[in-house]
């Protein structure tokens, strides 16, 4: 498969950006019934997708006002609302968009996860807490979901999700990160997420 192709395709669902009550999310312009229905793959029996302890990170400064560590090497691209770094099954994708208050954990729930759940592929939410981070207080969503179906051999890998919520001075950035279901990248999660700093 096309180390990009599952990627570009979630990227595109988050291009289109609005605000809902106290917080903008991505939504799917072709979001469908089929993908709240689909039913969750089973979580491989020994995932690929750790990232490496030797892994290099480095900083990314984008020009919509942010900055964070990323992985050296990984894919990058970039697009409207924000960038990615995507290694196979591996991903980060950072998006910004305008918002009128900073996000709750009692409004996420509200009108962020139920448009949420219709808009990915068997999402199931484990948590939603507020984090205190070094840029501030954020919003911490972790989840798992069905990737994208392989191209060629129509296979799905189950994925672990966390994504996180930053908001300042009426601009909220989404940091997405995930990897497949069982992966070992929880210090490496909490690098990234911790190295995000406004600018």
């Amino acid at each position: 498969m096309n180390r990009h192709s599952r990627h570009d395709i979630r990227l595109i669902r988050r291009r289109s950006i609005c605000a809902a009550a106290v917080i903008a999310m991505s939504l799917a312009f072709w979001s469908t019934p089929r993908l709240a229905a689909e039913q969750a793959v089973p979580a491989e029996k020994n995932p690929p997708g750790d990232i490496p302890d030797s892994q290099v990170f480095i900083d990314y400064v984008s020009p919509k006002g942010f900055a964070l560590k990323v992985p050296e090497g990984w894919a990058r691209t970039d697009f409207a609302s924000g960038v990615s770094f995507v290694d196979k099954l591996d991903g980060v994708v950072a998006t910004v968009a305008q918002a009128d208050a900073a996000p709750t954990v009692d409004g996420v729930k509200a009108t962020y996860i139920p448009d949420f759940e219709k808009m990915e592929r068997a999402v199931k939410i484990g948590s939603v807490k507020q984090v205190k981070l070094p840029a501030g207080a954020a919003i911490r969503i972790v989840y798992t979901s069905n990737s994208e179906p392989n191209q060629v051999t129509n296979k799905q890998v189950r994925l672990e999700n966390e994504r996180y919520l930053y908001f300042k001075d009426g601009k909220l950035v989404t940091l997405e990160l995930y990897a497949p279901k069982g992966a070992d990248n929880v210090d490496q999660w909490q690098l990234m997420s911790k190295s995000f700093k406004w600018k």
